[in-house]
């Protein structure tokens, strides 16, 4: 069974599952953010997925870190089964940094919406019609959506989950274009408290300064895009010159 929960010191997300568990999300968020350049202003937003991608691709081979959990299996079932099996599954696991899998939670709304828009063959075109409410990727990619919510519920204070709730939610955010150099800032920024209780207590101010765009972000999207017009290259080819800390999950 896919799972996550909130890493000991709050500085991500884990996710582990079996391998078909792993495997099956990484298929439906490819699935979902789909080709390269086809959704246009969306590249930044879907390297990001495809980074999460990444890691749950290493995870499946052995590239991170596994677990072993119990599967229900005993000694009295064996004989009653006739079966002589272990009592315990391999589970592989990866983590994600939080503003990160926050990130992509938001995003991968925009890129539910265009795949949906993508399988319809009619127009005008509802949000999901009932053969989309049906689609297997959709379905994976919400459970994953929905047990992030979970995390974040379980690491702050109901006042604090509301307030995330409402900045995840307000206008409907939109990732198009977006300059995500800016959601290394918060990665950093966001690592680089100490304490458990702090970042708890820093993750409504991240995703507000994520989802609103304000000046740190247009300044930071602004040197961006001057940098790209100036070395002749894409916005997703530059980095971030700030190097990330050393994480202790």
């Amino acid at each position: 069974m896919l799972t996550l929960r909130n890493t000991p010191n709050l500085a991500g997300i884990e996710i582990s599952g079996d391998y078909l568990d792993l495997d099956t999300l990484y298929l439906a968020l490819h699935t979902i953010v789909g080709d390269e350049g086809e959704y246009d202003g969306y590249e930044g937003a879907r390297l990001r997925v495809l980074g999460l991608c990444y890691d749950l691709r290493h995870a499946i081979q052995g590239d991170r870190e596994v677990e072993f959990v119990p599967n229900g299996m005993d000694s009295d079932r064996m004989k009653f089964l006739e079966l002589i099996t272990p009592e315990k599954n391999l589970y592989y696991r990866c983590q994600v940094y939080y503003p990160e899998a926050l990130f992509v939670t938001i995003a991968l709304n925009d890129f539910i919406r265009l795949y949906a828009k993508k399988q319809a063959k009619s127009a005008p075109f509802p949000l999901l019609d009932k053969k989309n409410l049906w689609d297997s990727a959709i379905a994976n990619v919400r459970l994953f959506q929905s047990q992030v919510i979970n995390c974040v519920k379980e690491a702050v204070t109901e006042a604090s989950f509301k307030r995330i709730m409402n900045l995840m939610h307000k206008d409907d955010p939109w990732t198009d274009g977006y300059a995500t150099q800016y959601l290394d800032l918060l990665n950093i920024r966001y690592l680089n408290i100490g304490d458990r209780e702090e970042r708890a207590k820093a993750l409504s101010t991240i995703v507000k300064r994520m989802v609103e765009q304000g000046k740190e972000y247009r300044q930071v999207e602004e040197e961006v895009r001057a940098m790209a017009r100036q070395h002749n290259c894409s916005v997703e080819d530059i980095s971030l010159v700030e190097d990330y800390p050393e994480v202790e999950w």
